[in-house]
């Protein structure tokens, strides 16, 4: 399915948002964002699986658990409101009862979203003053505003939408570039995102879309291996449109903006030089597939060995080992392919040429260093038994990244 990134958060009808600066940040960049939705906007939801959850997911989460009658979504960046006690619990109800105030809804209808530095007390006067400054700029032409308000680390904006048949539309904006593996279940930095349509849709609907997609797409990337204690993804529709669509339609076009979104963040990994998909087959069980497939986008070893440009094969075998799946190391096959693009940021114009690399176990002798030096790379390895291919999407580990994080205190 065709996706736009001219599109946002704001392409479906019913939709309004807001970035402003509030003063959370040292640099006076926008900090914080609102999306409002129409009277009668129901949402779904899904969080971190992470055991410390920031606040505002908590609440959230318990939220959308009671009710999908929510149409109001606060963001901040440049504090995550994680692990700061009843403070933080104070923050949040202080953030919905401005956004209650201001905008006319009850605080119940409020969802809260916050990345940035963990550890840190949110200043709830701040993001409150900000809340009501946002509601006086609502705009339904504001979606870029909000997604420039959500980033932290992340270079540039990320947004994009979709078509739906039958005349409705499916939008979005994200945010990630680090602290991003996110693990996220269904109501039970960091990457937040939030989609809109103006579908008519059951909020049975739009939690099994979401949740589907989701489970496709965010859980399937993975830049460091480290859960975010506020990873949230939230679709909200506001029926304006007045158009049903069938409902694989509507997951359809969730899980092509979701793909795209998780893509962009990939492409703009911190200190990230080139994007690797990870494909693994003849593992049994898809489950199995995944797990190797996960173990080797986590490695060091072999995201280093990308980001050197090195076709060092062992290591990805090395890797694949340690993730619990039995396989017979003398049928391993494990190809390369590398193409000029600018991974995540647009698709290879077709398949990419396949080099093999290890055969029944054994090395070609094939010279991958011209795959290698791509940027945007598969290693797509088959361990030999039977079973569907599974696909983990990573990126390459740089002194960048080291230096970033090694500087960004709490």
């Amino acid at each position: 399915m065709p996706v736009d990134r001219r599109l946002g958060v704001t392409a479906a009808a019913g939709f309004g948002a807001a970035g402003v600066s509030c003063g959370l940040k040292q640099s006076a960049t926008p900090d914080l964002a609102l999306v409002v939705g129409d009277p009668g906007t129901v949402a779904a939801g899904v969080f971190t699986t992470n055991q410390v959850v920031a606040a505002p997911v908590v609440w959230s989460r318990d939220r959308l658990a009671a009710s999908a009658d929510a149409r109001v979504v606060v963001l901040n960046s440049g504090n995550a409101n994680a692990c700061t006690g009843p403070a933080g619990e104070a923050a949040v109800l202080a953030t919905v009862e401005r956004a209650a105030t201001e905008l006319g809804c009850r605080p119940e209808q409020v969802l809260v979203c916050s990345t940035g530095v963990i550890g840190v007390p949110l200043d709830a006067a701040r993001v409150s003053d900000g809340v009501a400054k946002a509601a006086a700029a609502l705009d339904r032409s504001g979606g870029l505003a909000a997604a420039e308000a959500i980033l932290t680390t992340d270079t540039r904006v990320k947004q994009a939408g979709t078509r739906v048949a039958g005349g409705a539309t499916v939008g979005g904006m994200a945010k990630g570039a680090a602290m991003l593996a996110p693990a996220l279940a269904p109501p039970q930095a960091t990457m937040l995102a939030v989609l809109t349509t103006d579908a008519v849709a059951d909020p049975a609907e739009l939690g099994e879309a979401l949740a589907t997609a989701a489970a496709a797409t965010f859980n399937r990337i993975t830049v460091d291996g480290a859960q975010s204690t506020n990873d949230t993804v939230l679709l909200l529709a506001s029926g304006a449109s007045g158009a049903r669509p069938d409902p694989g339609d509507l997951a359809a076009a969730v899980a092509a903006v979701c793909s795209d979104l998780a893509g962009q963040m990939l492409a703009d990994a911190e200190g990230g030089t080139k994007v690797v998909s990870i494909q693994v087959g003849g593992a049994g069980p898809v489950e199995a597939a995944l797990a190797v497939a996960r173990r080797v986008a986590d490695s060091p070893l072999v995201k280093t060995a990308v980001y050197g440009g090195d076709p060092n094969w062992g290591r990805v075998l090395q890797a694949a080992g340690t993730a619990g799946v039995g396989f017979d190391p003398g049928l391993v096959r494990l190809e390369v392919a590398g193409g000029p693009g600018a991974a995540g940021i647009e698709p290879p114009a077709g398949p990419l040429e396949r080099l093999p690399l290890v055969s029944q176990g054994r090395p070609t002798g094939a010279d991958a260093s011209a795959a290698m030096a791509a940027r945007e790379i598969e290693l797509r390895l088959h361990l030999g038994g039977s079973g569907p291919w599974a696909e983990v999407r990573t990126s390459d580990l740089t002194p960048e990244y080291v230096r970033l994080n090694s500087e960004y205190t709490t």
